[in-house]
């Protein structure tokens, strides 16, 4: 059996690893900010419904525009968008790759500021696209000045901004978007993954599109939709975005029964998006909860909370490992993360932790 060495593969491919969180068989998986909560079985029944009336058609190549599909999203979002200013794929991993193939490639970059989602460097490298970074400031923001020192430092092709960011959940300012759109010369690309979680008053960066032909805001159905398994990930842009987008997707890339799924969620989103309620609210009681057991918690505006003061984060990961819990040891130095489950699953959680003593485990 050969191994990757004795394969031509690229040479910015040599040594990677593939990116994956554990997977692993636990009663309370906390790990991957899934939400929790199952789809409700009224509207369960009816996504199977039209996935059995869509599989009668399985014959034929879906609609290589998903036009249903692209004006449901627009509605859903609002902000007087149009069919014609929105994006879809399997996931916004692939979403984010369109991107990058249409706007970055080799000789180009793309600037990011980690801590940061995790797949942004991986998909800037499948593409070819140089990945540079920048610093945040304290507390993992990002200050509208020092997002446009970093601009003018690295002139990138692309920015990728997370609003609110992943790891840490915090909240990125909507001046410091305006701030870097007008600092920058290329595509600002700012992941909205967790924007159902945010107050309901924060303006979301959908707000600034008008006249922003460079600007690309992106959102999932893997979060709030309880739809991660489903893989829909969407974007909203200028007309022109989405036409340049079509030059690297492949043909007929959203199946018809992801088409027929998405569109049938969409019907039902206020009792898909009922339980998001519910998932503040646990996020916030691990906010309160967490400094009362030695920990500091960073402000999170999604459906996961970042906490330090983990004097072993691997030693700790292992123990609640062992007591069925899975969390995420997303690298950072004395921090662990974990994703707002229900009530049942975040007061175990935080029952457990309290067991480990102060700093968790040694």
């Amino acid at each position: 059996m050969a191994s990757l060495s004795d394969l031509p593969l690229r040479d910015d491919l040599k040594g990677a690893v593939p990116y994956g969180a554990p997977q692993d068989p636990v009663r309370y998986a906390l790990n991957v900010n899934e939400n929790t909560h199952p789809i409700p079985e009224a509207v369960a029944r009816d996504i199977v419904e039209q996935l059995a009336f869509a599989v009668m058609g399985a014959n034929r190549y879906p609609d290589r525009e998903f036009t249903e599909l692209r004006a449901a999203f627009a509605g859903y979002l609002g902000h007087g968008l149009g069919a014609e200013n929105i994006w879809a794929a399997n996931g916004s991993n692939e979403v984010i790759q369109h991107v990058l193939q249409a706007f970055g490639g080799p000789g180009r970059r793309v600037l990011g500021f980690p801590p940061t989602y995790s797949m942004h460097p991986i998909i800037a490298a499948g593409t070819g696209t140089e990945w540079v970074t920048a610093e945040r400031d304290a507390d993992y923001l990002i200050s509208p000045e020092t997002a446009v020192a970093a601009v003018e430092r690295t002139d990138p092709d692309l920015v990728f901004l997370c609003s609110p960011n992943n790891p840490t959940g915090t909240p990125l300012p909507i001046e410091t978007i305006e701030a870097v759109y007008a600092a920058s010369r290329g595509i600002v690309f700012v992941d909205e993954a967790y924007a159902e979680f945010t107050p309901a008053d924060l303006p979301s960066a959908l707000s600034l599109l008008p006249g922003r032909e460079r600007l690309v805001v992106s959102r999932t159905m893997s979060k709030a939709f309880a739809f991660a398994g489903v893989r829909v990930g969407y974007l909203a842009a200028d007309p022109a975005v989405t036409d340049a987008l079509r030059l690297v997707r492949l043909p007929y890339h959203l199946s018809a029964l992801t088409q027929a799924a998405a569109l049938a969620a969409l019907r039902h989103a206020p009792e898909m998006l009922a339980m998001v309620d519910d998932i503040r609210g646990q996020r916030d009681r691990l906010l309160r909860e967490l400094p009362a057991l030695g920990y500091r918690a960073f402000d999170s505006w999604a459906n996961f909370v970042l906490f330090d003061g983990v004097d072993d984060p691997a030693a700790t990961f292992r123990a609640l490992r062992e007591r069925d819990i899975l969390i995420r040891d997303v690298g950072l130095p004395g921090a662990l993360r974990v994703t707002a489950g229900t009530e049942e699953e975040t007061g175990y959680f935080l029952d457990a932790l309290a067991q480990l003593g102060p700093g968790g485990a040694h």
